[in-house]
């Protein structure tokens, strides 16, 4: 009897503060089929992000396939160390590993469901300058984890605005709007000179 009402304590603590499941990724209900686009189609990030698109449900189409399909497209990806601490004799010894990824998800008919943004995520990592033995380990382990937490974000940002359209909190499908022709501002006359 205590094990259950612990269970249920803990439960209902969870709930109270907001703590749900996640669910799977939500797309648009009439998405057949998901093609990844990257500049690096053999990347590991591509690869990443076609597993988890895979596993929530969604169908994944061939690159070279023509037929019509939403895509998410990955446009750029950027890597950068930046020294953030340097020793006595002025070498850096602390650098932050960051990696930023500008991407959009389109959908079959071409238009934005997810516009272009950026991620930007970064970690920090020690590497001494004169014992640079573990350094490039450590930094490919952070690159690895830096990969898998960027794709991640990619799928929170695109089911976040799924959900949104949804919930009606954004509009299915933005209406171009009407290009009006710019408008010149009106000349006025000079003011008649004294009369």
């Amino acid at each position: 009897m205590t094990r259950f009402l612990l269970a249920f304590v803990l439960t209902a603590t969870l709930a109270g503060c907001g703590f749900h499941m996640r669910n799977k990724l939500m797309l648009p209900a009439d998405t057949a089929a998901v093609q990844v686009v990257s500049s690096a189609p053999y990347s590991e990030l591509a690869k990443l992000l076609r597993r988890g698109l895979q596993a929530s449900g969604a169908q994944i189409a061939d690159p070279d396939s023509k037929d019509k399909a939403a895509q998410l497209q990955v446009m750029s990806e950027r890597w950068g160390d930046l020294p953030i601490a340097i020793d006595a004799q002025g070498r850096a010894q602390e650098y932050s590993l960051r990696y930023a990824v500008i991407f959009k998800f389109l959908r079959e008919d071409g238009s934005e469901l997810v516009p272009q943004q950026v991620i930007e995520l970064s970690r920090d990592y020690v590497s001494p300058p004169t014992d640079a033995t573990g350094t490039t380990t450590e930094r490919e382990i952070l690159a690895d984890e830096l990969r898998r937490e960027m794709s991640a974000s990619i799928m929170r940002r695109i089911d976040s605005v799924v959900r949104a359209e949804l919930d009606g909190r954004v509009p299915a499908k933005p209406a171009a709007a009407p290009v009006q022709p710019p408008v010149e501002p009106a000349v006025q006359p000079p003011a008649a000179q004294g009369r």
